[in-house]
């Protein structure tokens, strides 16, 4: 085995891009590397925003990224990689996802519980043109849940399971999703913090593989204006003090995973603000798509927001479907907890499950916004969730998306397609 000679510093900003530095293994072993708060205030543009919390008018001064102990193999040759929680004069710094998703596990093991999850995440491979343009990835012999070479031919997937089993990246399945050149990449059930360090590191590593063989992974929500969408799924389920499942211990719902359900109905609106964050995820979120559109629960059904499996007592959870992969995947997780932790804490009623088909019928009236400024207009009115989530977090998101909007605002489907395919 091949010793790193470098060390590839990471942590996943608001716009979930990868930032991070090379730095020799000795310099890293020091147990921290500085960064500039700016990183956070820059626009997919480029251009510098006077985003709360970056300093803006105080110099940009630095933040350091405090490295875990443990280090990770890398899908690079003689590297390590190394994941961390970012902070400011020793304290976690508002605007990391990853510490306050920390603080969000710590919230539900006061009172009793430990969350798991388990992220589903799906995009589309893009190949250029002899124009250079990026067209859909050619796969005529593709099918939903294929795999194998006619659903790719350049044996892309292939690529990612090896680096993903070399660099310790639990893969739990990988098939081709509904559309030709649309994949689904699943991970294992785990500890929260390490299932979105896992999605975050599966997502650099899929994208950068791609690009090697001059393909482009996009995990943009509605990509193709005449295709399926993709998404992000949060399944999670909660473990008592003795380890044990607590969403359907006799084979049906907890009281507490009702409450947990009630209190993701009643914030469906602002969670659209933190789950679908882009002005692209709403071409995704619509009536009749497998999307967390409406207001609503079923056991099985994968026409609502709130799926629940409920088959098995160790393996029950609960799948929340409005999120999709243009999302920091800390943001999402925690965002899903904390509403579904608000739920139980306020007792909250839960309503009668969805029974219609979902795609031309169904019974709830309440849905997400229409666009990103309605849901983050709903999301700064939901206080409480805004608390529970961070509100320097949401105070810089909603400075930053409300800009990204703006930007967009007037433009055609094309040009919004171009503006997020290189980084999303």
């Amino acid at each position: 085995m091949t010793t790193a000679n470098r060390t590839r510093a990471m942590f996943c900003d608001m716009l979930n891009l990868p930032r991070g530095k090379y730095v020799p293994v000795d310099v890293a072993a020091g147990g921290s590397i500085g960064f500039a708060r700016g990183a956070f205030a820059v626009s997919y543009d480029r251009d510098l925003l006077t985003i709360p919390g970056c300093g803006y008018y105080e110099g940009l001064p630095d933040m350091q990224l405090k490295l875990d102990d443990e280090r990770r193999a890398s899908w690079q040759s003689s590297t390590e990689i190394a994941l961390g929680d970012l902070t400011v004069d020793g304290e976690p710094f508002g605007l990391c996802a990853r510490s306050m998703l920390k603080r969000c596990v710590s919230d539900w093991q006061a009172i009793g519980y430990t969350p798991m999850i388990g992220l589903e995440t799906e995009g589309y491979v893009f190949q250029r043109d002899q124009d250079g343009v990026w067209r859909p990835y050619d796969t005529p012999g593709a099918f939903v849940y294929g795999t194998g070479p006619e659903n790719d031919p350049r044996g892309l997937t292939d690529e990612i399971w090896e680096a993903a089993h070399a660099a310790g990246i639990p893969i739990e399945s990988m098939n081709g999703e509904f559309d030709n050149g649309q994949f689904e990449l699943t991970l294992c059930f785990g500890d929260a913090v390490k299932a979105c360090d896992d999605a975050f590191l599966m997502r650099s590593m899929a994208r950068e593989l791609a690009f090697k063989k001059g393909l482009l992974l996009s995990f943009m929500p509605k990509p193709i204006p005449d295709r399926g969408g993709s998404g992000m799924h949060v399944n999670f389920s909660l473990a008592d003090h003795d380890g044990n499942n607590a969403i359907a211990p006799d084979g049906k719902l907890s009281r507490m995973a009702e409450h947990c359900i009630a209190g993701l109905i009643a914030h469906h609106e602002s969670l659209a603000g933190l789950l679908a964050v882009t002005v692209n995820s709403y071409d995704r979120l619509s009536q009749g798509s497998m999307a967390g559109y409406w207001a609503n629960w079923a056991e099985d059904h994968r026409l609502v927001t709130t799926r629940c499996s409920t088959g098995s007592a160790i393996s029950a959870r609960l799948e929340h479907r409005m999120a999709d992969c243009a999302t920091n995947p800390y943001q999402a997780v925690t965002a899903v907890l904390q509403a579904a932790k608000l739920g139980l804490q306020g007792e909250l009623p839960l309503q009668k499950p969805e029974d219609l088909d979902g795609m031309e019928r169904v019974r709830e009236k309440r849905h997400i916004p229409s666009s990103l400024d309605k849901s983050l207009l709903a999301l700064d009115k939901d206080k409480p969730l805004r608390m529970a989530v961070g509100e320097l977090y949401c105070d810089a998101l909603l400075f930053l998306k409300n800009d990204e909007y703006s930007r967009l605002a007037g433009k055609s489907v094309d040009e919004v397609r171009d503006y997020y395919l290189p980084f999303v």
